[in-house]
């Protein structure tokens, strides 16, 4: 795949777009396949959870694959962007100019969508996507990787620009992550057990994307209305992903008359709440410390009264994963104040936590959305998947 890398790097813009748009009409030229082949990985499916949802494949999600797809290729290229430039006292002209990271590994779990999202931001960006999912839903993956060489031959260039590992065992999962020799970069995309076993076998730089336990606060000035439809769409409208909201923190003042509302209108879920939030509450149960600190991925909410804005923002600080915060507010001073003093990837004022996606933000897809703090933080597009080379140009200057 280095060779496959190599090439990728020098191949030129209008060869890497028109790969990318061919593999959009290709998805929905064989849509009819790929659904028959994931339906039998659906059946087959026998967890409880979110997973089964985010295995899934439908007409709605193939298309929104290929749109994204499409969005990517019309992006501007990344590469040989001169990001700054000096000239030196002594003459030599110096650029940072940006290239490829190389090979990418990314190891993810059910999930089809990712293999068709991230082998398009990688060739896009030039570089080699090596993708290792999950047992679910190998025969899904496969079938989209087909895709994609279907796309490359045209273009000449290799086929391994996009490839998929076949092994979906553990140990090939330890394996892949220790593959020096190959990859440049690993992203992982799920749970906190890969999380862990990342952190405990990867050889290879990695870039965490980590766990979602998102926080909306709403605070006394909050357009009630305006509120209830961001918590309802930050919960319900996909509750399985890194971008639902996981916890309401509610201001004291206004907590006898959101919370009721709040119950009433989110029904269907089920809430964990402290002491002086069950007073309005009366279905939900006693939430406790470890409720606080859990992305459920599911139709739970966590539900906290507080003072004022100085407890929501230490709450978030003690509980928080570091991806998306949330203020609801009528005052320019607050949201001012969280955006400043929230520490997380994304904060958000008077939206939902679910904008945090790279389709959303404009980048087209994403290949996570990075909790870290070095190279990249937030969702990771074309520009994250890069990195920076020194160009220095002389007339043989010495030193």
């Amino acid at each position: 795949m280095r060779a496959a890398a190599r090439t990728l790097a020098t191949a030129p813009d209008a060869v890497r777009r028109d790969v990318v748009r061919r593999a959009a009409d290709r998805l929905e030229e064989r849509a009819d396949e790929l659904l028959e082949v994931n339906a039998r990985e659906v059946a087959a499916y026998d967890q409880g959870g979110p997973g089964r949802d985010r295995l899934l494949l439908t007409p709605s999600r193939i298309t929104g694959m290929a749109t994204a797809l499409r969005e990517v290729a019309e992006a501007d290229d990344p590469l040989r962007e001169v990001v700054d430039r000096d000239t030196r006292p002594n003459g030599l002209r110096v650029e940072r100019v940006r290239v490829p990271l190389g090979v990418i590994g990314v190891v993810y779990e059910n999930r089809p969508n990712v293999t068709s999202d991230v082998a398009g931001l990688c060739l896009r960006s030039g570089n080699a996507a090596f993708l290792r999912g999950s047992s679910s839903a190998q025969a899904s993956n496969r079938a989209i990787v087909e895709v994609w060489h279907e796309a490359l031959e045209p273009s000449g260039l290799p086929r391994d620009a996009v490839a998929l590992v076949e092994d979906p065992s553990r140990d090939a999962a330890v394996a892949f992550m220790q593959l020096t020799d190959v990859l440049d970069c690993l992203i992982p995309r799920g749970g906190p057990s890969l999380i862990a076993a990342m952190r405990e076998h990867a050889r290879v730089p990695y870039v965490l994307d980590g766990d979602g336990n998102c926080h909306i606060y709403v605070d006394a000035t909050a357009n009630f209305p305006q509120a209830l439809d961001i918590v309802d769409n930050a919960k319900r409208s996909r509750p399985g992903v890194c971008n639902a909201v996981e916890t309401v923190l509610v201001h004291s003042a206004v907590a006898p008359t959101f919370l009721p509302a709040l119950a009433e209108r989110l029904d269907d879920v089920e809430l964990r709440a402290d002491a002086r939030a069950r007073s309005f509450l009366p279905r939900a149960v006693a939430a406790t410390d470890e409720d606080y600190a859990t992305e459920f991925l599911d139709l739970i909410l966590a539900v906290k009264v507080v003072d004022e804005i100085d407890e929501a923002i230490d709450h978030v600080a003690r509980y928080g994963t570091g991806h998306s915060e949330a203020i609801l507010t009528g005052d320019p001073a607050h949201a001012d104040e969280w955006v400043r003093r929230v520490d997380a990837a994304a904060v958000l004022v008077n939206a939902s936590t679910r904008f945090i996606d790279g389709g959303e933000l404009g980048l087209g897809g994403e290949v996570g959305i990075s909790t870290q703090k070095l190279h990249a933080r937030g969702p990771m597009g074309l520009r994250e998947l890069t990195c920076l080379k020194w160009v220095v140009r002389g007339e043989g200057q010495i030193r």
